[in-house]
């Protein structure tokens, strides 16, 4: 048996039990020959990458959805489950446990990648190899730790359970595995980070897209060290992501505008195409995503519509302006503006983020799988990123150049923002209530946001990038890092119907979604519930 090669047992907890020991064991992670060549180790990287997203358990946990009623029967147990923060007992493609496996597969890769590199005596050539490793091992531990584990904190992440973080090819039939702290895991991503990205080198991709290219890793870092509460790190690796002038990175929302959007697919293919400079990563996966966000009726019952999107996000009035929806088009308010998919049993308020696509296994018969391609990292969400580590600095004047950015590539006929209407559009606006919804959330960060002021221009930059980000996931890592409560509603006749008594408080044990069954099974700590 060659143990050096064993899948990393946290990926197939549970799977043991019937497949053979051999079947695992004489293997390669993704049945290649032993990696003893340069080019061996670059196209093993390839898988060095989750093939299964988190973006519809984030997305379905987040308060940018809505119950339309038992009545609508596009729903199901798995997306109700995740809707009220339950344990998913239900299989699914995009279920937690395959989040799980999909990320620790890719750690694993990356490992065999890393572990391949010493052998062959860590030569200059394959440094880019070795930054890759690094960057892939660092998201696939950023996913898990932000999914599975509250988030970061600096009162409480010593002591809240993180995820293992896997720093070796496992080399032990049915080891043994603790979980390292919140602040353990995220100290070890940082290593990773410090140590990939300045071995980052474009030159190694054939599609660099679909690779941690430099703007990519860059991208990541800041992201990372934004939700690590580092803000001047934030705002250095933002800036090296987006250069001396970010607006040349944007996506030409005027031209995508043009584009026909019925069911949405040919515009959202454009918002996710590699030829855009906007695009720094792009994922692939098996997964529903097209079809959940796009003119089809799945999961229409629980889903983004015109109750959320009048009165917190897409269709309400901005810092920049009223909200304006004409026939002619010159007197929209945004580029891309939001589409409405109504019907009966439907009603989704929609913008072009993930298509729908088919990969057939049999032409003749019409069988396959439905995939989807992901923007992973943009320059958009890293502008808005590098805006907000500004604001937490008190630097407003920077935070509003970046905004202003974003005002101009997405908003048709926006006024620029300035202090004054930032604090006019706040003060505009009570607190949201279930009931009586407004775009201003109360905020429960645990680092501070003073009243006034620097509260008015956090809540315009979550503003923005809950428009930005939507249908991606993102906004429920806003929901934790700003402790931001969430209170569950039944949507009829375009009115909230019900406020239940389901309410997601800051700090719920239920912001962590619960370790996978199978691999609390084969013995491993499990999330308090």
């Amino acid at each position: 048996m060659k143990m050096k090669n064993i899948i990393y047992v946290l990926a197939v907890a549970g799977t043991f039990c019937c497949t053979s020991c051999n079947d695992y064991l004489d293997e390669m992670p993704d049945n290649r020959a032993e990696l003893d060549s340069e080019s061996k180790i670059a196209n093993l990287l390839v898988s060095a990458y989750p093939q299964d997203d988190y973006v519809l358990c984030a997305e379905l946990s987040s308060d940018n959805i809505d119950d339309y009623g038992e009545n609508n029967p596009y729903g199901g147990r798995f997306y109700e489950q995740l809707f009220n923060w339950e344990e998913v007992k239900e299989s699914n493609n995009e279920d937690p446990s395959r989040i799980w496996a999909a990320c620790y597969k890719a750690i694993a890769v990356a490992n065999q990648a890393l572990n391949a590199i010493e052998d062959l005596g860590s030569p200059a050539s394959l440094d880019p190899c070795r930054g890759e490793a690094l960057l892939a091992r660092a998201y696939g531990h950023f996913i898990l730790v932000n999914m599975f584990s509250q988030h970061y904190t600096k009162e409480n992440s010593d002591k809240d359970l993180g995820v293992t973080y896997m720093e070796k090819a496992e080399t032990e039939l049915n080891p043994s595995y603790k979980r390292n702290s919140v602040a353990e895991v995220y100290a070890k991503i940082e290593q990773d980070l410090e140590t990939g990205l300045p071995l980052i080198d474009d030159a190694l991709y054939t599609v660099p897209k679909y690779h941690f290219n430099k703007k990519a890793a860059y991208s990541l870092a800041a992201r990372f060290y934004l939700y690590y509460q580092k803000w001047d790190k934030a705002i250095e690796c933002a800036t090296v992501a987006l250069g001396s002038n970010p607006s040349t990175l944007l996506r030409d929302n005027a031209v995508l505008s043009e584009l026909p959007r019925d069911p949405l697919t040919k515009v959202s293919l454009q918002y996710v195409s590699a030829s855009h400079k906007a695009n720094f990563l792009l994922q692939t996966a098996y997964s529903q995503l097209g079809t959940l966000y796009g003119g089809y009726y799945t999961c229409s019952r629980f889903t983004h519509g015109a109750v959320i999107a009048k009165s917190e996000t897409l269709q309400t009035d901005g810092p920049w302006g009223k909200y304006t929806s004409d026939k002619d088009k010159t007197k929209n308010t945004y580029y891309l503006m939001p589409w409405v998919y109504g019907g009966t049993n439907l009603d989704k308020v929609l913008l072009p983020r993930i298509p729908y696509l088919f990969e057939y296994t049999d032409a003749v018969a019409q069988t396959g799988y439905t995939r989807a391609v992901y923007a992973a990292f943009t320059a958009e969400e890293t502008l808005l990123t590098r805006a907000e580590a500004y604001i937490m600095q008190k630097e407003y004047a920077k935070a509003l150049a970046d905004m202003n950015t974003w005002v101009a590539n997405t908003v048709k006929n926006g006024k620029a923002l300035t202090e004054e209407s930032v604090m006019a559009w706040r003060n505009n606006y009570q607190y949201f209530t279930p009931d009586n919804p407004t775009p201003i959330k109360e905020l429960h960060p645990d680092f501070a946001v003073e009243t006034g002021e620097q509260e008015a221009f956090v809540q315009t930059i979550l503003y923005m990038r809950r428009h930005e980000t939507i249908h991606t996931g993102l906004r429920w890592f806003d929901v934790k890092r700003y402790g931001i409560e969430v209170t569950r509603r039944i949507i009829q006749s375009g009115a909230v119907a019900t406020v239940t008594e389901n309410v997601l408080k800051t700090r719920d044990n239920r912001c962590a979604l619960q370790i996978p069954s199978d691999v609390v099974s084969a013995g491993y700590e499990p999330n308090p519930r």
